[in-house]
């Protein structure tokens, strides 16, 4: 069972998307596991063959729990599943439901016989109006999945909804922060950002473009964070026992807020490696699939740094709480139009607010500092994006 966050202790196990002797690639789907953040697809890291399910579906396990045994993929043949042979039965630590619900069953039923369909698509079924009868299943054994449910649910004319439970999350989001601020020693720096020339240079983008491929500013805040990090890595990575740990590829946090309430902060792998248009799709694929409970465990769990920008709801400064593992968070105001000196003039532009909340542990206010000064010198260069 992966960690989704700090906030998080255990997951409830709701649907096998891979049976065993099923090869598996890196990046591909083997379950989905319901948490206080929705229904989360656990992706892998590395190619082989599902060797064992080790954990019924319906089962709650805390985090770390063993939940499937990959086979390398080196010189392994696809083993056959074992003929009704089901998945292994939890270790004793592993907490059981309150009502369980029974395992996939795979063989295609009789005539009045009842649909073979898993716990979660029974559900979203429920929930959506769907009837399971009108369904073609693509699990094992031609079983009705979740994704078979999610495929007839967009075809509706209302959009699909994925249950949040928005208290749990407002709590988990309480708890984490409160360990934040209990464990890591936080300081806090702001300054003042003249973003007059890449709002017009964005401005001008946008005029030729077609709406679908038009930037957001959030995304050359994203960018010029990740470019800046190529330089100040003390603020890119993890802080764990063994000390501050940095990481190579920069995995932007970024926070979203949710319909209903809470919010979540999913991770753009490797957004230093991405042109600002690339950036900009990856962005608009986080935003929609977070707000309909469809992320990958691997967005949940890799972010090496959060970036919130609150410009949209007319906040003129942020100072935000570290998510822990993590080491520091940059946030963003809106930008808007004051007196400002230029040349030894004063004229009207268009100036943001830039904050950053670092740890102590891993850098101090001088180097706090220069990464501010290199965003902002980034973001006053919009054209080197």
């Amino acid at each position: 069972m992966p960690s989704l966050g700090a906030d998080m202790e255990d997951g409830t196990l709701v649907e096998w998307l891979k049976a065993p002797g099923d090869r598996i690639r890196r990046g591909e789907v083997i379950a989905v596991v319901e948490t206080q953040k929705g229904a989360i697809e656990v992706d892998v890291f590395e190619d082989g063959v599902v060797e064992r399910l080790l954990v019924e579906t319906g089962t709650t396990v805390p985090v770390g729990a063993p939940l499937a045994l990959i086979r390398s993929a080196e010189g392994a043949k696809p083993a056959p599943p074992p003929p009704a042979a089901p998945p292994l039965a939890a270790k004793p630590v592993i907490q059981p439901p309150t009502h369980p619900s029974p395992a996939i069953t795979v063989a295609r039923p009789s005539p009045g016989a009842r649909l073979p369909a898993s716990p979660a698509a029974r559900r979203l079924a429920a929930e959506r109006g769907v009837a399971l009868a009108s369904l073609r299943g693509s699990g094992p054994g031609g079983a009705i999945v979740y994704r078979d449910v999610e495929h007839a649910v967009a075809e509706q004319p209302t959009p699909p909804r994925r249950g949040f439970d928005f208290p749990e999350m407002r709590r988990a989001i309480a708890a984490a922060m409160t360990r934040s601020k209990r464990e890591i020693p936080h300081y806090y720096l702001g300054t003042t950002v003249d973003v007059s020339h890449a709002l017009e240079w964005l401005e001008a983008q946008n005029a030729v473009r077609p709406p679908p491929q038009r930037l957001l500013f959030v995304a050359l805040l994203l960018k010029a964070v990740a470019h800046a990090l190529g330089k100040m890595p003390e603020f890119n990575g993890y802080y764990t026992d063994k000390g501050f740990q940095p990481s190579e590829d920069v995995n932007l946090g970024v926070a979203i807020a949710l319909r209903g309430g809470g919010l979540i902060a999913p991770a753009i792998h490797a957004a230093h490696a991405l042109t600002i248009d690339e950036l900009m799709a990856r962005l608009r694929d986080l935003i929609g699939r977070a707000r309909t409970g469809q992320l990958r465990s691997s967005e949940l769990s890799t972010a090496t740094i959060t970036v919130t920008s609150l410009g949209d709801r007319g906040v003129e400064t942020v100072f935000g709480a570290i998510y822990p593992p993590q080491v520091a968070l940059v946030g963003f105001g809106t930008p808007s139009e004051r007196p400002w000196v230029v040349d030894g003039q004063i004229v009207p532009r268009r100036l943001l607010m830039a904050t950053l909340a670092a740890d102590h542990r891993a850098s101090d206010g001088h180097g706090g500092g220069l990464f501010l000064a290199e965003i902002a010198k980034r973001l006053q260069e919009p054209e080197a994006l």
